[in-house]
């Protein structure tokens, strides 16, 4: 019995684009379905060609077309998409809307988790690409922006070195544990520095806040610059919904430093919404998150050890929540990410002074 189309169509339901996360038949992406007796051939439309993840569309259409009645083998072809077909495709992508607006371009909904450190060293994009492991396998659909230019780090801690794919003028990240990324690393030759001064680097991070098709995200993690200067405040600016969490290492130094990189996120119109101590131990002591959290008054979300196989995992490019999930410090990571779905997302609001005129 020869396969019947319509049958085979609602098959490639199940294909779903590994970067855009929906349906290839929804994103008009199956260009033809040629059938002789027992032999499909499909040719899917690729948003760019040489897409590298071809070998995800492969094995998806096999395993899909196993269940669809007379088809005894499949072939599978690629095409690439016209320009206008491209357009067409960022337009359903972005709900209609044609140029992009500007802003976040997040729904509503999303919750905006901001990590910030008062300086660098204290393993904050490391904590935050754990954390956002930990989410994704609790079940929620993450995001992480990597937003410390000069430091971007999260690409190499989670081993993401697929470059982001240009759609029209849309930016679709790559994707990795559940995860979808965005880092100004990727538009960087090798280990190149960041040279750019403060203007241009508002309206890199501007436009990945507003052109990077997000998706339906449950929670995007923004990795913020330490310290609080201008890029610091742009997004704050850019982020005026985001909560924050302050990492501080345990002894008084870090905190102090710490303290004021939350009340300048403050300042900026972001909720400071608990502290996490990392590197936790013999080294740098105890103490310091707990102390913190009391003076901005907001909880300490967890403590985090100072742990060789954390630093092991990163430099690996494996994050310990996917590599070591049981590992202590793996169960610690995933106590905070539950304390942090936890939160009343309108309840922690410290007031800001009023200065009198």
């Amino acid at each position: 019995m020869e396969p019947n189309r319509d049958e085979i169509l609602r098959a490639l339901e199940g294909v779903i684009d590994p970067e855009l996360r929906r349906p290839v038949t929804e994103l008009d992406m199956v260009r033809d379905v040629e059938i002789d007796g027992g032999d499909v051939r499909i040719t899917i439309a690729l948003t760019v060609a040489g897409c590298p993840l071809r070998d995800s569309f492969q094995e998806q259409v096999v395993s899909v077309m196993r269940d669809v009645r007379g088809v005894e083998r499949v072939a599978l072809g690629f095409d690439v998409m016209t320009a206008e077909e491209r357009q067409a495709l960022t337009t359903k992508l972005r709900g209609g809307v044609q140029e992009r607006s500007k802003g976040l371009s997040l729904d509503a909904s999303t919750r905006v988790l901001a990590v910030c450190s008062g300086k660098g060293g204290v393993g904050k994009s490391t904590l935050t690409a754990n954390l956002a492991v930990a989410l994704t396998q609790l079940g929620k659909s993450v995001g992480v922006l990597d937003a410390d230019v000069y430091g971007h780090s999260i690409p190499h801690v989670l081993g993401i070195h697929q470059k982001p794919v240009l759609v029209d003028k849309m930016i679709v990240p790559p994707v990795k544990h559940d995860l979808k990324l965005m880092s100004i690393g990727f538009f960087l030759d090798d280990n190149q520095p960041v040279m750019w001064r403060g203007p241009m680097l508002h309206r890199a991070l501007e436009q990945f806040l507003s052109d990077v098709h997000w998706g339906d995200l449950d929670v995007l993690i923004v990795d913020m610059p330490p310290g609080t200067g201008d890029i610091a405040i742009s997004l704050g600016q850019l982020l005026p919904r985001a909560e924050t969490i302050v990492v501080t290492t345990p002894q008084p130094a870090a905190q102090e430093v710490a303290s004021r990189a939350g009340t300048m996120a403050q300042k900026t119109g972001m909720r400071l919404v608990g502290v996490v101590e990392n590197m936790t131990g013999e080294v740098f002591g105890s103490g310091g998150g707990e102390r913190l959290a009391a003076e901005l008054g907001i909880p300490l979300l967890g403590r985090v050890s100072l742990d060789p196989l954390l630093r092991e995992c990163g430099d690996a490019g494996e994050p310990l929540m996917a590599a070591a999930p049981e590992s202590e410090s793996a169960i610690e990571l995933r106590h905070i990410a539950k304390a942090v779905l936890a939160l009343d997302r309108g309840s922690i609001v410290r007031p800001l002074t009023v200065v009198s005129r």
